[in-house]
């Protein structure tokens, strides 16, 4: 590199720091993200397109989130125990090409990193890890799917297949599925959404009779389930930073752990928590930092009756307070803008990011979702632009993972 372009380089880097959006401290950087849904092919790919066509659709989304001033996607790549990358143990995805199993003439996963990071977007990884299906019809499974492999391991809930948490051998596979991905590409970071046990349906429980009769150790049933899911973030957690210290752990839970209509430690709300319905003792994690980030899912308005936004995000931020190597990111309802109620007020988006912005400890949002931007209702894309995101930023710097950079840095740097 010659002096003159490492001069750039670095009067770039410096302005990188510098011109953060006037609601992020000046130099800390600020995550910008935004959910890439495949399944059910919510916003990408087109199942029946070719793969070149699935590559240009991609690649313009890429930029559009830059062209945004974003600077992180959380794509999903395990929607249903089924993979959007090269793998030993899932299939192909049946969101690419239509058929479970098909090889799609190309390797999404590899394509979409290249895409994220030549853009200077970090590219988180999101996997469900217990889905198996959206629904629960017969239909023809892969050769390699789990559901062929291991029925015993699937049950039948809410219209749906689940893999049974409580099975120490799904959660092995489970963790090996991750730590596949993590060991054959340069993600920067594995993520996952709110779905762990599944939200509860049609007044019925999850059939786990079998599993909690055998590895139940006479605990509660609930208590069981939230132990077996607090092991598997443990264990994620462990298993990644065992390999590449540097890729980070994300999960974007339900915005309630609990309400204080049930403890007094809960939120200012009277809505059911992620403890109760999901058993995801997501303040847990947070408090014995198995997560580099937390990203709570507020999808609600401010001065909602049940969740309101602004008693949410106090609770999250003094539930991080004493907690420093855990970021807090708002994932935000972008997706709600325009609808009916609140959400057809245009200042309702923009005022959640301004309130945030009083708390030191929210150091970014994730918005739900790209298409949801694209689409500029009430001109939430225009509002975000022009008044929030008006210069690049960096992501945060997370020290305690050794420092690395962040993907937008290294691009200035090259």
């Amino acid at each position: 590199m010659s002096r003159m372009k490492r001069a750039i380089a670095a009067a770039l880097a410096l302005i990188c720091l510098r011109a953060v959006n006037i609601h992020a401290a000046e130099g800390a950087g600020e995550f910008r993200g935004v959910w890439i849904a495949t399944v059910a092919n919510t916003n990408w790919p087109d199942k029946t397109a070719s793969a070149e066509s699935q590559k240009a659709a991609f690649a313009k989304l890429m930029d559009e989130a830059a062209s945004m001033r974003l600077n992180a996607v959380v794509v999903q790549i395990r929607p249903a125990a089924d993979a959007f990358y090269k793998s030993d143990m899932n299939p192909w995805s049946e969101y690419i090409t239509g058929t479970q199993g098909k090889d799609p003439g190309y390797d999404p996963l590899a394509f979409m990193l290249e895409e994220a990071h030549k853009r200077g977007l970090e590219f988180h990884a999101w996997f469900n890890p217990f889905r198996v299906s959206m629904n629960n019809t017969d239909k023809p499974w892969a050769e390699n799917s789990v559901a062929v492999m291991h029925p015993d391991w699937v049950a039948a809930y809410g219209g749906q297949k689940w893999l049974d948490p409580g099975l120490p051998v799904v959660r092995k596979y489970v963790v090996d599925s991750i730590m596949e991905v993590v060991d054959n590409y340069a993600i920067d970071a594995v993520h996952f959404d709110d779905y762990f046990y599944p939200y509860p349906t049609g007044g019925k429980d999850f059939p786990d009779d079998w599993s909690y009769e055998h590895y139940g150790n006479g605990m509660g049933r609930a208590d069981w389930r939230r132990s077996n899911i607090n092991l598997f973030i443990n264990t994620v957690n462990m298993a990644i930073k065992s390999k590449k210290n540097y890729v980070k752990f994300g999960v974007s839970p339900l915005g309630i752990w609990r309400s204080k209509t049930v403890d007094p430690e809960g939120s200012d709300s009277a809505a059911a928590g992620s403890y109760d319905t999901l058993y995801a003792d997501t303040r847990l994690w947070v408090r014995e930092n198995w997560v580099d980030y937390i990203a709570p899912q507020m999808y609600w308005e401010l001065g909602y009756t049940y969740a309101p936004y602004e008693n949410l995000l106090e609770f999250w931020v003094n539930a991080v307070k004493d907690s420093p190597n855990v970021h807090l990111y708002i994932g935000e309802a972008a997706y709600r803008v325009g609808n009916a109620g609140a959400w057809k007020d245009a200042s309702q988006l923009p005022r959640h990011l301004e309130l945030s912005s009083a708390y030191a400890a929210v150091k970014g949002h994730i918005f739900y979702n790209i298409d949801s931007l694209i689409n500029n209702p009430l001109s939430i894309r225009d509002k975000l632009i022009n008044n929030f995101y008006t210069a690049e930023a960096r992501v945060p710097d997370m020290p305690w993972l050794g420092g690395q950079t962040s993907s937008y840095a290294a691009n200035l740097a090259d």
